[in-house]
């Protein structure tokens, strides 16, 4: 199954949208699969992205899937290990890149 794709931009502004965007994408995979997520062309965020994994953890884990992030931004791994989620949302590489507006 190809991976689910972060947009480039989680800010507040976006979260809401990427929540209901991502949660349809996962709502379509089968229970008990994990799910690959490319965070990858993650390029500007604040903590909101942050709340957007967690709550794809949450809806990931309500429907008996879970998840597997590859290439998550340097500064967005720093920011969840600050916020205390960083067990959440380090599996997979992390790129260098991101414009991490914390």
């Amino acid at each position: 199954m190809p991976a689910m794709q972060l947009p480039a931009r989680i800010t507040v502004r976006e979260a809401s949208a990427a929540v209901r965007t991502l949660a349809s994408e996962l709502a379509r995979q089968p229970a008990g699969a994990v799910v690959d997520v490319d965070a990858s062309g993650l390029q500007q965020f604040d903590s909101s992205a942050l709340a957007v994994l967690v709550d794809l953890h949450r809806q990931a884990a309500a429907g008996g899937r879970s998840l597997h992030i590859d290439g998550l931004p340097r500064r967005l791994g720093e920011l969840a290990r600050v916020y205390g989620v960083a067990d959440l949302v380090s599996s997979g590489r992390q790129p260098g890149g991101g414009q991490g507006a914390a």
